[in-house]
């Protein structure tokens, strides 16, 4: 449950900016979700997120990204050089690649550490990702192709 929680509370900040645990405590309570506020502000510490600037003299919580960005920017090229295309058989993600590179990209989406994957196996030129379930493998398409551009 703590896991579906943490999961729920990085997708509601990455599409509203959340301003409050308050306003945090009230959407999830809205989804199902039996939360305190101390509860949640838990999760806000293990999530490790921190409030910027809206520009709009407001503030809202984002995800705090780690130090390895520059990393992350390695496995984005790799995506972008390698990916061909994706579909999904329920949950499970196939890619198809540059052949000679679902070792490479399935590596790459593996250091990514996207919570919603768990676990690819990669041939010559398509990769098998097990997903958690059909929605988590539409949100993992999304999240790639985001960054792929």
């Amino acid at each position: 449950m703590k896991q579906k929680r943490q999961k729920r509370i990085v997708d509601l900040i990455e599409s509203h900016d959340i301003d409050t645990q308050e306003e945090l405590t009230t959407r999830l309570r809205k989804e199902g979700f039996s939360v305190t506020q101390a509860t949640v502000s838990r999760d806000i510490r293990e999530l490790k997120l921190s409030k910027v600037p809206t520009g709009t003299g407001k503030q809202k919580y984002i995800v705090l990204k780690t130090d390895d960005s520059h990393m992350n920017d390695k496995y984005i090229r790799v995506l972008r050089d390698g990916l061909i295309s994706m579909d999904m058989a329920q949950n499970i993600l196939v890619v198809k690649t540059v052949s000679g590179m679902a070792m490479a990209v399935a590596a790459a989406l593996d250091a990514m550490k996207f919570p919603e994957i768990l676990g690819c196996i990669a041939g010559d030129d398509t990769i098998m990702a097990a997903i958690r379930s059909v929605e988590d493998t539409v949100t993992v398409m999304g999240k790639i192709q985001k960054l792929i551009g």
